[in-house]
């Protein structure tokens, strides 16, 4: 009899724990599908992200930031600690408030390792009358950098997927004009609402299908003056001022082209091309022994590619050490400077668009290039031995990119695609000869190329071009319109860094403060068209500006 009860008991029992099993099932993919879903997909590491995510947060939406980067912050803490900041006064929101907390952490005296507070001074610092109790620092270590960014992810507790790349091929699925979810080579999908992309290469506007630009425009098709090739146009000094030869055995044509230098025409005066400015890597060095590496030799070093180098200091130039600029603890942000220097002059032209191995061939040729650099000109005898003696007692700093082997983990991609959205800026709305409708923060930098070509002019000697450094005459508009695709494209997308500009006027839009400001106002306007359910083509302007000054973006 007891059997009996027991066999009758089983059989609903079974039913009722299948149907459970089955509910559980349901619920953990359910689960897993909701933990890679927010309000907000943010796809990059650069600081435009952390000020978006942060702004996303603080507007009460989720948000996923899906980073190819392990380290955030992108060129801010990549080496670039030597602002470029144009009128200080015009950066404001979450980008003054990146820039305050640096302040706050070089005025503790934890942060003075490796030389006095005092010594240093108030280099790189805001004015106490224009800062009032919100101090600013805009000179600062890379690692500072990326300890204000980590912060902010941690004060927020935002969630950041490291070390994952978008899938270029597939990875992105559209449905109605919208952006439905983006799949990494992880395997990974996310899915939002509202999508960022703030990468430097624009890989996830472009895999959605929204309209770019790759090189220079020519000058007529924005109506500019300084698009579009410049040969004869020499600026900054990053020129050849000698004459010097191009070839092995100099005068000798028949000897063969020594290395980065190209034999193509360089273009017509003013027309198109699909080149762009060089990239280097900004370099944190010190002369202070305790915390100095000695250069490395890189595998492979070849003195001759830095033959030129050593034709230009035959002519008795002196300038390597000027753009040595100094950060606190006897650190340097170096940059490029003169006819031949860390910038690796038309070596870069299939980045935007090359895949991703191909890109990291690209970078490591760029790092080669760049360490052999500093190796020649601190040990090679082809050096002027003031400038060889003055240079061995610089290396790179110990406690800098310790899991790199001291060497910045970012490329200074200067620019890369540039969408072409609802408003295109142009050179003419940076000089004010045109309104700029909408804006949403400001830029003020100089409009500024690095050399995008290395070529033989028709007297047979080498030169350098696309070098530009126009000035803007004060601060400028950035319209909304930039951020935003052409509504027919994409209609839930919004791009703060490879933004809708030429060539010419992105050379100074594609300054680090100004990609935090973007980055803010295009989380903002993104939690706008999420709460009226409307494209972020239609965002209502008057709204949105009196949201983003609420912030302390500064419009106008």
């Amino acid at each position: 009899m007891k059997k009996n009860v027991v066999n009758l008991i089983s059989l609903p029992t079974i039913l009722v724990l299948a149907l459970a099993f089955l509910w559980n099932c349901k619920q953990e993919i359910e689960t897993k599908a909701d933990s890679n879903t927010a309000d907000i997909i943010i796809y990059g590491g650069t600081s435009a992200a952390v000020i978006a995510a942060v702004e996303a947060k603080k507007s009460g939406k989720s948000v996923i930031v899906v980073s190819p980067d392990k380290h955030l912050g992108g060129l801010s803490s990549g080496g670039l600690g030597f602002t470029d900041t144009g009128d200080k006064s015009v950066i404001g929101g979450l980008a003054r408030e990146f820039y305050h907390r640096v302040w706050q952490h070089y005025n503790t005296d934890v942060a003075w390792k490796w030389q006095p507070k005092e010594e240093y001074g108030n280099k790189g610092q805001g004015t106490v009358a224009m800062d009032g109790e919100n101090r600013t620092m805009w000179i600062f270590e890379p690692h500072v950098a990326e300890k204000v960014f980590q912060d902010l992810i941690k004060e927020y507790e935002i969630r950041v997927d490291r070390d994952e790349w978008l899938n270029r091929e597939n990875g992105v699925e559209m449905a109605d004009g919208k952006i439905v979810s983006i799949t990494t080579l992880s395997g990974k999908t996310y899915t939002g609402k509202m999508f960022l992309d703030t990468t430097y290469e624009g890989d996830l506007m472009a895999t959605a299908g929204v309209s770019y630009h790759v090189g220079r425009e020519g000058r007529d098709v924005y109506g500019e003056e300084w698009n579009g090739v410049q040969t004869g146009v020499l600026h900054h000094g990053h020129w050849f001022e000698s004459d010097i030869s191009p070839y092995i055995t100099p005068n000798d044509p028949s000897s063969g082209l020594l290395p980065k230098v190209s034999d193509e025409h360089p273009g017509e005066k003013y027309s198109g091309d699909n080149k762009i400015q060089a990239y280097c890597f900004r370099t944190c060095m010190t002369n202070h022994d305790p915390n100095r590496v000695p250069f490395p030799k890189p595998e492979g070093y070849d003195p001759m590619q830095y033959e030129l180098l050593g034709r230009v200091f035959d002519t008795g130039w002196d300038g390597w050490f000027n753009k040595f600029d100094i950060i606190p603890n006897h650190k340097t942000d170096t940059n490029n400077h003169g006819p031949f220097s860390s910038d690796n002059i038309g070596m870069n032209y299939d980045y935007p668009e090359g895949s991703y191995e191909r890109r990291k061939e690209i970078i490591k040729e760029h790092e080669q290039y760049q360490k052999g650099l500093l190796w020649f000109v601190a040990n090679d005898p082809r050096v002027p031995e003031n400038i060889r003696l003055e240079m061995s007692k610089w290396g790179l700093s110990k406690d800098e990119f310790i899991d790199n082997d001291n060497w910045p983990h970012q490329i200074y991609v200067r620019e890369a695609r540039r969408m072409i959205g609802e408003f295109v800026m142009t050179e003419n709305e940076l000089l004010k000869k045109r309104p700029t409708p909408n804006s949403v923060g400001m830029g003020s930098y100089t409009m500024d190329s690095h050399n995008i070509q290395r070529y033989i002019k028709e007297d047979g000697f080498v030169q350098n071009e696309g070098d530009i450094g126009v000035s803007t005459n004060g601060p400028y508009a950035i319209s909304y319109g930039s951020l935003v695709p052409k509504k027919d494209e994409c209609t839930n997308l919004l791009v703060p860094v490879c933004v809708s500009s030429s060539h010419i006027a992105f050379g100074s839009i594609r300054m680090e403060p100004v990609f935090m400001i973007l980055g803010q106002s295009a989380a903002a306007a993104a939690t706008m068209a999420i709460d009226e359910g409307i494209a972020v083509q239609d965002v209502k302007y008057e709204m949105l500006s009196k949201s983003l000054l609420e912030k302390g973006q500064i419009l106008k």
